[in-house]
């Protein structure tokens, strides 16, 4: 039972990580600084994908399936828990498109926060009465 908990809160624990990689730009529109958290796990999920490297958390997953008495999976955690339900299996290419670009536009929308922000915050310049305007001649 211990094992099987394990393995469980292995693959929700990969939503989460997966959840802030992709979505985290756009909590930080609200948490500043957690823009440097997302950026770090955008990064390790880019260098996860691109280099085929394997995650802790698909091993611990694997480990405790095998404690459980589960049968083992083959893949990773895209192709187990994500390939299928969020996507069609066979995109995956499509799918890591569309994750860099909401990650892209979180950021892009954090920038244009971040300047309406900076606008807010600092004094605007006096406006000028009628009589201080130049007169046109």
């Amino acid at each position: 039972m211990f094992f099987e908990a394990v393995a469980d809160a292995a693959v929700a624990a990969h939503f989460g990580f997966l959840a802030l990689g992709i979505l985290g730009g756009f909590a930080a529109w609200r948490w500043p600084r957690l823009l440097w958290v997302q950026v770090v796990a955008a990064a390790w999920l880019v260098l996860v994908v691109a280099a085929s490297l394997p995650c802790p958390l698909t091993w611990v997953e694997d480990r405790a399936r095998e404690r459980a008495g589960w049968p083992p999976l083959t893949g990773g955690f895209l192709d187990n828990h994500v390939a299928g339900v969020f996507y069609p299996r066979g995109h995956e290419r499509a799918a890591q498109i569309v994750a860099a670009l909401v990650v892209l536009s979180s950021w892009a929308g954090l920038l244009v926060v971040r300047r309406r922000r900076r606008r807010a915050d600092s004094p605007s310049p006096p406006r000028r009465s009628r009589s201080d305007r130049a007169v046109p001649r």
